[in-house]
């Protein structure tokens, strides 16, 4: 191993480490200072595009051998990923009385695909890494079609939803960043190896960067309603992580399947649910996202801890996982 490649990786892990607080503190100081993040607004989607390139540059051929390997619990993992969390997103919505920019914002959050710090937190957790990663790479592929139907879906009446806008803004930011991350790994692949190693630290950089920004831009609202959109995101992810859990308990999956399930569906892309939320509604709908990008990581740290010490008796031990880069 490389100087560069093991200084890479300490930092790397240090920063995944840190990552929920160095996000509160980045938060509290954009609640604080407003202005410090203004100027970072206008660049959250490119930010953004920048985190999927790096989820592109840790794929691989071999991340997709589990869909041939495991069909029924790829194939329920996606759809409660895409079931569960938009629903359960339009109903504490609708239960808590939201006004329509935060209501949009909550179903935003719901209808992101999977984020991939899961995939760490999977790991941690002694769960099906492989699934994790099969998993959130779909759900990411599937986000340009079924991200803007889910909300013009759901929260279409309550305020006008363009899909095609958003359909246009999931390519650039996700669907064409990805492609470009796999394509340079297999045109560069020694670059990239050598790249891979500090991605945690470009992502934890990168989402803090956008929490900064969004935070700043609806501090005004986040005095007034922050407690309230606070316990609807506790909730949220909560209730994801449950009905997850009993989905792939209830279709016999084993306990790494049920817990990489669990974890994908509670741990949603809620940087960019933010993103899209700033971009096609108001700073007030960022809101959610922005929330969830604290609160996911911070709950996903502590399910995976308390897993972790529970290994699964019917499965075998957690895959080793590469690299993967820390994204809200």
């Amino acid at each position: 191993m490389s100087s560069t490649t093991s200084v890479g990786e300490r930092v790397g892990r240090l920063a995944g480490t840190w990552f929920p607080a160095i996000v509160i503190v980045a938060g509290a100081l954009a609640i604080a200072f407003p202005p410090i993040g203004l100027p970072i607004l206008p660049w959250v989607n490119t930010l953004l595009g920048v985190i999927m390139l790096g989820m592109g540059l840790t794929l691989q051929p071999v991340d997709f051998k589990v869909i041939a390997k495991k069909p029924k619990a790829f194939a329920i993992g996606v759809v409660a990923q895409y079931v569960i969390m938009p629903l359960t997103a339009i109903g504490l919505a609708l239960a808590f009385q939201l006004p329509p920019e935060l209501l949009v914002g909550v179903v935003l959050v719901g209808s992101a695909p999977g984020g991939t710090s899961s995939n760490v937190m999977v790991y941690l957790a002694k769960g099906d890494t492989a699934l994790s990663v099969a998993m959130t790479t779909a759900s990411t592929m599937l986000a340009p079609v079924l991200t803007p139907l889910l909300v013009l879906w759901l929260a279409g009446s309550y305020l006008p939803v363009d899909a095609w806008q958003l359909f246009q803004s999931i390519i650039f930011i996700v669907l064409l960043p990805v492609i470009a991350g796999v394509v340079l790994r297999l045109l560069l692949p020694k670059v990239v190896k050598a790249v891979l190693p500090w991605l945690p630290l470009v992502s934890v950089v990168g989402i803090t960067l956008i929490v900064v920004a969004v935070v700043a831009g609806s501090a005004a609202t986040i005095l007034t309603v922050g407690l309230l959109v606070a316990v609807v995101v506790i909730l949220h992810n909560t209730i994801g992580y449950g009905l997850g859990f009993v989905a792939a308990k209830a279709v016999g999956l084993d306990t790494s399947a049920q817990r990489a399930v669990a974890i994908e569906v509670g741990m949603q892309n809620s940087g960019l649910a933010a993103g899209l939320a700033r971009t096609h509604f108001s700073p007030e709908a960022a809101l959610p996202g922005a929330i969830f990008s604290v609160w996911h990581n911070i709950s996903g740290s502590l399910l995976a801890s308390y897993w972790s010490r529970r290994p699964p008796k019917d499965t075998a031990a957690a895959q080793p996982l590469e690299e993967q880069p820390v994204a809200s």
